[in-house]
């Protein structure tokens, strides 16, 4: 009996939820995505949710909007349906509870009655033995009677795999080839637990072949259990998948696997959730345009492309094997472009959720706030994450007595002194009072000529002005952010910074 054939290439993406998505499983997903696109394939999500001690309910909507983030849209799985449905495996019990006892049938599993306490005892004494800890295989060696009498008397049990106890497993991976591993190195693992639900080792290898998955991408940590999961699509008769066990990311020190719990490298925190990407202001095809080159390159002369082209390039066989360090400098860098290339009316969009969130204002407060119209465009390339923006616009949100003057020096032109500063914010307030319209060229031209009049180097006649409007040393452009001001609130702000000055 064979799983696959000749037929269209299947993948699926298979998260536990026990917690947030995590890059190196978006991207796995991201690859199981392109490789099913690049073949006019299928892109299956599937839901492995049996284990019940750490499952987190919300977690399966958190896997889903980070996929749906990227872009990664599936062609089967819990919410749409498909044919091979339930893609939940925790309502497919009784599916693994059969093929289970197909297993015990043909002798390649048993019925383990061991305690728990039991167990503990036997690892115990390996460890003081300076032993590998593993099942001793104790019950496979019950005589029948005994089993019986055990069935009889209702004693829980589990039902493990019976690995050969001789002989070597050899199974291949596409990125690596064939790997042979001794058999006495493999424990009878356990495939299905006492409360009837299976473990991976037998849940995830039933699916993927009821699901005809022809391709299995996943980490690199999952290539100690391949041998385990070779012997038991023999044990059906079943054809394996192709394997593709991926490299894994590494923390930005390069030194140890990027965690979603330990994320501190020298000092500094980094980023390793989907939703943090996210809620960071990166945007999707930003992101997808840096995670699709990690561990696979699309070109060495090319860091820019689309969807579309990664599709049509992409190679399993060109994924590197070697993990490497995530790049989150270029990763900063490859976002910053896209912000560019945005039209401003959708940054504006895509900004609208993160100044909404720091400025504690309205979306749609925002949405319709002409100021954001005038000082979107000039912050465009001056930010590298969408979260950067409030810090170039919420002293726009502020009222005239709200701006920190706390540097004095803010509000001193540059080679001036404080009485100069003062004179020549009382000479561009009568300007502003008078200039019209009240647009940016027009109060940058009245500026720049009355600067010359007064023989004033523009950078100092400029100064004063940025400082008394913003209360920053980093700020917009100057006119423009007059302009968004309006006329009556510049001239409020210069005001208030006269007062500080003449105090």
């Amino acid at each position: 009996m064979t799983q696959h054939g000749e037929g269209a290439v299947r993948v699926r993406f298979a998260p536990s939820p026990t917690g947030h998505l995590h890059l190196g499983g978006l991207r796995t997903a991201l690859f199981d995505w392109l490789w099913a696109r690049k073949t006019e394939g299928q892109f299956i999500l599937r839901i492995e949710d049996t284990d019940r001690k750490r499952y987190d309910a919300d977690s399966v909507t958190s896997l889903m909007q980070g996929l749906r983030w990227l872009g990664l849209e599936w062609d089967e799985g819990p919410d749409i349906g498909g044919p091979y449905a339930s893609y939940v495996q925790t309502e497919r019990r009784e599916i693994y509870q059969k093929y289970a006892q197909k297993l015990i049938d043909r002798g390649h599993a048993y019925r383990c009655y061991c305690t728990s306490e039991r167990l503990e005892a036997m690892r115990a004494e390996q460890r003081r033995n300076k032993r590998p800890t593993g099942y001793d295989r104790h019950c496979r060696r019950l005589a029948d009677a005994m089993r019986t009498r055990r069935e009889a008397e209702g004693i829980p049990s589990v039902v493990r795999f019976a690995v050969p106890e001789a002989g070597v497993t050899v199974f291949t991976d596409l990125l690596r080839g064939d790997i042979q591993v001794d058999n006495r190195q493999l424990r009878d693992e356990v495939l299905l637990k006492a409360d009837g639900l299976p473990t991976y080792h037998l849940a995830a290898m039933v699916d993927d072949f009821l699901m005809n998955i022809t391709h299995i991408l996943r980490g690199e940590e999952w290539l100690a259990t391949a041998p385990l999961h070779k012997l038991i699509y023999d044990a059906f008769g079943w054809e394996m998948p192709v394997l593709v066990h991926l490299p894994v990311i590494l923390d930005p020190s390069g030194k140890g696997k990027m965690s979603k719990r330990k994320r501190t490298v020298a000092g500094k925190e980094y980023l390793a959730l989907a939703h943090e990407f996210r809620d960071a202001g990166y945007l999707p095809d930003a992101m997808f345009n840096f995670l699709v080159n990690v561990g696979w390159n699309f070109d060495p002369d090319q860091e820019v492309f689309g969807r579309e082209e990664a599709i049509e390039r992409f190679c399993l066989e060109d994924i590197n094997p070697s993990a490497a360090a995530l790049p989150y400098e270029k990763l900063d860098w490859l976002n910053s472009l896209y912000i560019r290339a945005l039209p401003a009316s959708e940054l504006k969009k895509a900004l609208l959720p993160f100044l909404s969130r720091q400025l504690q204002l309205s979306e749609d407060e925002l949405e319709t706030d002409r100021k954001l119209d005038i000082l979107i465009p000039v912050i465009q390339e001056r930010i590298k994450r969408l979260d950067e923006a409030a810090e170039w616009l919420d002293w726009a949100y502020l009222d005239a007595d709200e701006i920190s003057y706390s540097d004095p020096k803010l509000l001193i032109g540059r080679k001036l002194n404080a009485a100069q500063s003062i004179e020549i914010l009382r000479v561009g307030a009568s300007l502003l009072e008078e200039v019209d319209p009240f647009a940016a060229e027009t109060i940058h031209q009245a500026f720049r000529q009355k600067a010359e009049a007064l023989g004033v180097k523009a950078g100092g006649f400029f100064g004063p002005f940025r400082g008394a409007i913003t209360g920053k040393k980093v700020s917009p452009p100057l006119f423009e952010s007059i302009e968004a001001l309006g006329r009556q609130e510049t001239l409020r702000r210069i005001e208030r910074a006269l007062r500080e000055l003449e105090g």
